[in-house]
Protein backbone atom coordinates (compact mmCIF):
# COMPACT_ATOMS: atom_id res chain seq x y z
CA UNK A 1 0.00 0.00 0.00
CA UNK A 2 1.09 3.13 -0.80
CA UNK A 3 1.68 5.92 2.17
CA UNK A 4 0.43 9.27 1.85
CA UNK A 5 3.77 10.60 4.28
CA UNK A 6 6.89 8.67 3.65
CA UNK A 7 10.11 9.83 4.74
CA UNK A 8 12.97 7.49 3.79
CA UNK A 9 16.69 8.01 5.43
CA UNK A 10 16.02 11.64 6.09
CA UNK A 11 19.09 13.88 7.34
CA UNK A 12 18.93 17.23 7.41
CA UNK A 13 22.52 19.11 7.90
CA UNK A 14 23.25 22.80 8.94
CA UNK A 15 26.81 23.87 9.13
CA UNK A 16 26.47 26.77 11.99
CA UNK A 17 29.94 28.18 12.61
CA UNK A 18 32.74 25.24 12.98
CA UNK A 19 29.91 23.31 14.35
CA UNK A 20 27.90 20.43 12.11
CA UNK A 21 24.55 19.76 13.62
CA UNK A 22 22.43 16.98 12.41
CA UNK A 23 18.97 18.57 12.82
CA UNK A 24 17.01 14.95 11.28
CA UNK A 25 19.71 11.89 11.30
CA UNK A 26 18.71 9.48 9.08
CA UNK A 27 14.82 9.37 9.63
CA UNK A 28 12.38 7.13 8.46
CA UNK A 29 8.75 7.84 9.15
CA UNK A 30 5.84 6.68 7.11
CA UNK A 31 2.23 8.05 7.82
CA UNK A 32 -0.90 7.06 6.61
CA UNK A 33 -4.16 8.67 5.80
CA UNK A 34 -6.88 9.16 8.06
CA UNK A 35 -3.83 8.79 11.06
CA UNK A 36 -3.91 11.46 13.44
CA UNK A 37 0.17 11.03 14.95
CA UNK A 38 1.53 14.06 17.37
CA UNK A 39 5.33 14.27 16.64
CA UNK A 40 6.54 15.51 19.53
CA UNK A 41 10.11 16.54 21.60
CA UNK A 42 12.12 18.51 23.27
CA UNK A 43 14.36 21.51 22.15
CA UNK A 44 16.80 20.43 19.67
CA UNK A 45 15.16 16.78 19.19
CA UNK A 46 14.28 17.88 15.03
CA UNK A 47 10.42 18.00 15.80
CA UNK A 48 9.95 21.90 13.75
CA UNK A 49 12.69 20.37 11.34
CA UNK A 50 10.46 17.22 10.23
CA UNK A 51 7.44 19.49 10.57
CA UNK A 52 9.37 21.75 7.89
CA UNK A 53 10.22 19.17 5.50
CA UNK A 54 6.49 17.48 5.75
CA UNK A 55 5.45 20.54 5.23
CA UNK A 56 7.14 21.14 1.80
CA UNK A 57 8.62 24.43 3.60
CA UNK A 58 12.29 22.95 3.41
CA UNK A 59 14.00 20.15 1.39
CA UNK A 60 16.36 16.83 2.98
CA UNK A 61 20.23 17.37 2.91
CA UNK A 62 19.95 13.61 1.71
CA UNK A 63 17.19 11.25 1.53
CA UNK A 64 13.70 11.31 0.05
CA UNK A 65 10.59 12.56 1.17
CA UNK A 66 6.92 11.56 -1.35
CA UNK A 67 3.80 12.90 -0.17
CA UNK A 68 1.08 11.35 -1.62
CA UNK A 69 3.25 9.13 -3.99
CA UNK A 70 4.78 12.06 -5.64
CA UNK A 71 8.78 12.79 -4.80
CA UNK A 72 8.62 16.20 -3.20
CA UNK A 73 12.64 16.15 -1.51
CA UNK A 74 14.16 17.50 -4.55
CA UNK A 75 11.92 19.86 -5.95
CA UNK A 76 12.30 23.81 -6.11
CA UNK A 77 10.45 26.40 -4.42
CA UNK A 78 7.92 27.11 -6.86
CA UNK A 79 6.58 23.44 -7.26
CA UNK A 80 6.88 23.09 -3.28
CA UNK A 81 4.60 25.65 -3.14
CA UNK A 82 2.23 24.67 -5.70
CA UNK A 83 2.08 21.03 -3.30
CA UNK A 84 1.48 22.74 -0.63
CA UNK A 85 -1.71 24.81 -1.57
CA UNK A 86 -3.31 21.44 -2.97
CA UNK A 87 -2.11 19.26 -0.08
CA UNK A 88 -1.29 20.79 3.11
CA UNK A 89 -3.40 22.72 5.57
CA UNK A 90 -0.95 24.81 8.06
CA UNK A 91 -2.33 25.38 11.22
CA UNK A 92 0.18 27.76 13.50
CA UNK A 93 0.42 28.42 17.11
CA UNK A 94 -0.02 32.40 16.34
CA UNK A 95 -3.34 31.96 14.02
CA UNK A 96 -1.64 33.92 11.31
CA UNK A 97 -4.87 35.59 10.43
CA UNK A 98 -4.66 39.02 8.59
CA UNK A 99 -5.86 41.82 11.18
CA UNK A 100 -7.64 43.76 8.16
CA UNK A 101 -9.15 41.22 6.46
CA UNK A 102 -13.02 39.33 7.54
CA UNK A 103 -12.88 36.13 8.65
CA UNK A 104 -14.50 34.71 5.62
CA UNK A 105 -11.62 36.70 3.32
CA UNK A 106 -9.13 35.31 5.72
CA UNK A 107 -10.52 31.65 4.96
CA UNK A 108 -10.29 32.75 1.62
CA UNK A 109 -6.69 33.40 1.27
CA UNK A 110 -5.39 30.34 0.27
CA UNK A 111 -8.22 29.40 -2.31
CA UNK A 112 -7.36 32.90 -3.98
CA UNK A 113 -3.86 31.94 -4.69
CA UNK A 114 -4.79 28.65 -6.06
CA UNK A 115 -6.85 30.45 -8.56
CA UNK A 116 -10.46 29.23 -7.58
CA UNK A 117 -13.02 31.25 -8.62
CA UNK A 118 -14.73 33.79 -7.38
CA UNK A 119 -18.44 32.48 -6.18
CA UNK A 120 -16.84 28.60 -5.51
CA UNK A 121 -13.72 30.36 -3.04
CA UNK A 122 -16.99 31.92 -1.02
CA UNK A 123 -18.85 28.63 -0.96
CA UNK A 124 -16.23 26.46 -0.14
CA UNK A 125 -14.96 29.27 2.94
CA UNK A 126 -18.61 29.60 4.26
CA UNK A 127 -18.57 25.72 4.19
CA UNK A 128 -14.95 25.34 5.90
CA UNK A 129 -16.48 28.26 8.34
CA UNK A 130 -19.63 26.29 9.13
CA UNK A 131 -17.15 22.97 10.43
CA UNK A 132 -15.52 25.50 12.87
CA UNK A 133 -19.14 26.81 13.94
CA UNK A 134 -18.39 30.41 12.77
CA UNK A 135 -20.40 30.81 10.24
CA UNK A 136 -22.06 33.50 11.63
CA UNK A 137 -18.88 35.45 12.46
CA UNK A 138 -17.64 35.53 8.62
CA UNK A 139 -18.18 39.54 8.50
CA UNK A 140 -16.16 39.93 11.82
CA UNK A 141 -12.28 41.33 12.11
CA UNK A 142 -10.46 38.94 13.99
CA UNK A 143 -9.72 41.18 16.71
CA UNK A 144 -13.64 40.58 17.30
CA UNK A 145 -13.34 36.89 18.38
CA UNK A 146 -11.28 35.01 20.94
CA UNK A 147 -8.29 33.32 20.83
CA UNK A 148 -10.22 29.90 20.40
CA UNK A 149 -12.10 31.40 18.08
CA UNK A 150 -9.06 32.75 15.83
CA UNK A 151 -7.74 29.47 16.32
CA UNK A 152 -10.42 27.80 15.04
CA UNK A 153 -10.72 30.55 11.71
CA UNK A 154 -7.35 29.59 11.01
CA UNK A 155 -8.68 25.48 11.49
CA UNK A 156 -11.30 26.55 9.00
CA UNK A 157 -8.53 28.50 6.54
CA UNK A 158 -6.54 24.87 6.12
CA UNK A 159 -10.07 23.02 5.75
CA UNK A 160 -10.49 24.98 3.12
CA UNK A 161 -8.28 23.77 0.10
CA UNK A 162 -9.63 19.93 1.12
CA UNK A 163 -5.91 18.98 2.09
CA UNK A 164 -4.90 15.60 2.03
CA UNK A 165 -3.03 16.51 5.31
CA UNK A 166 -3.29 19.32 8.35
CA UNK A 167 -0.32 20.09 9.94
CA UNK A 168 -0.70 21.47 13.11
CA UNK A 169 2.16 23.33 14.90
CA UNK A 170 1.50 23.81 18.65
CA UNK A 171 -1.85 24.87 18.05
CA UNK A 172 -2.60 25.51 21.52
CA UNK A 173 0.22 27.22 22.43
CA UNK A 174 -1.24 30.78 22.40
CA UNK A 175 -4.31 29.48 23.75
CA UNK A 176 -5.29 28.77 27.40
CA UNK A 177 -5.71 25.27 28.97
CA UNK A 178 -9.81 24.86 28.61
CA UNK A 179 -9.22 26.70 25.14
CA UNK A 180 -6.57 24.75 24.30
CA UNK A 181 -8.33 21.09 25.34
CA UNK A 182 -11.50 22.40 22.83
CA UNK A 183 -9.00 22.98 19.77
CA UNK A 184 -7.75 19.38 20.67
CA UNK A 185 -11.08 18.19 20.87
CA UNK A 186 -11.77 19.65 17.41
CA UNK A 187 -8.66 18.30 15.61
CA UNK A 188 -9.98 14.76 16.91
CA UNK A 189 -13.07 15.52 15.26
CA UNK A 190 -12.09 16.05 12.36
CA UNK A 191 -9.73 12.85 12.18
CA UNK A 192 -12.89 11.21 12.88
CA UNK A 193 -14.10 12.32 10.18
CA UNK A 194 -11.49 11.05 7.83
CA UNK A 195 -8.75 14.17 7.78
CA UNK A 196 -5.33 13.05 8.42
CA UNK A 197 -3.78 15.04 11.21
CA UNK A 198 -0.35 15.61 11.83
CA UNK A 199 0.21 17.47 15.19
CA UNK A 200 3.78 18.80 16.81
CA UNK A 201 4.49 19.43 19.67
CA UNK A 202 6.70 19.67 22.96
CA UNK A 203 3.76 19.19 25.56
CA UNK A 204 3.72 15.59 26.17
CA UNK A 205 -0.03 15.88 27.85
CA UNK A 206 -1.21 17.19 24.09
CA UNK A 207 0.37 14.63 22.42
CA UNK A 208 -1.66 11.81 24.01
CA UNK A 209 -4.40 13.32 21.97
CA UNK A 210 -3.22 11.56 19.02
CA UNK A 211 -4.12 8.04 18.61
CA UNK A 212 -0.10 7.58 17.57
CA UNK A 213 3.23 9.30 18.63
CA UNK A 214 6.55 9.69 17.12
CA UNK A 215 9.37 10.70 19.84
CA UNK A 216 12.19 12.95 18.20
CA UNK A 217 15.32 13.13 20.22
CA UNK A 218 18.42 14.46 18.43
CA UNK A 219 17.27 14.02 15.44
CA UNK A 220 16.18 10.97 15.66
CA UNK A 221 13.11 8.90 16.38
CA UNK A 222 13.32 6.63 19.95
CA UNK A 223 9.96 5.82 19.83
CA UNK A 224 6.90 5.46 17.25
CA UNK A 225 3.80 3.40 18.47
CA UNK A 226 0.57 3.91 20.59
CA UNK A 227 0.10 7.33 22.15
CA UNK A 228 -1.54 5.11 24.89
CA UNK A 229 1.39 3.06 25.71
CA UNK A 230 3.52 4.24 28.79
CA UNK A 231 6.52 4.10 26.66
CA UNK A 232 5.16 7.06 24.48
CA UNK A 233 5.74 9.81 27.19
CA UNK A 234 8.66 8.50 29.02
CA UNK A 235 11.06 11.74 28.94
CA UNK A 236 14.84 10.52 28.16
CA UNK A 237 17.39 11.76 30.46
CA UNK A 238 18.34 15.03 29.98
CA UNK A 239 14.96 16.00 28.14
CA UNK A 240 13.34 19.54 28.91
CA UNK A 241 10.16 21.58 27.63
CA UNK A 242 11.62 24.58 26.62
CA UNK A 243 10.39 25.98 23.15
CA UNK A 244 12.17 24.54 20.35
CA UNK A 245 15.32 26.30 19.15
CA UNK A 246 16.75 27.80 15.86
CA UNK A 247 17.73 24.48 13.65
CA UNK A 248 15.38 22.43 16.01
Amino acid sequence: MEHLIELKNVFKIYQMGSETVHALDGVDLTIDQGEFVAIVGSSGSGKSTAMNIIGCLDVPTSGTYHLGGVDVSTMGDDQQAEIRNKMLGFIFQQYNLIPKLTVLENVELPLLYAGVPGEERRERALQSLERVGLRDKAKNLPSQLSGGQQQRVSIARALAGTPSVILADEPTGALDSRTGREVLKFLKQLNREGDTVVLITHDNSIAVKADRIVRLQDGKIIYDGDAHDPRAVVQPHGEDEKDEEVGA
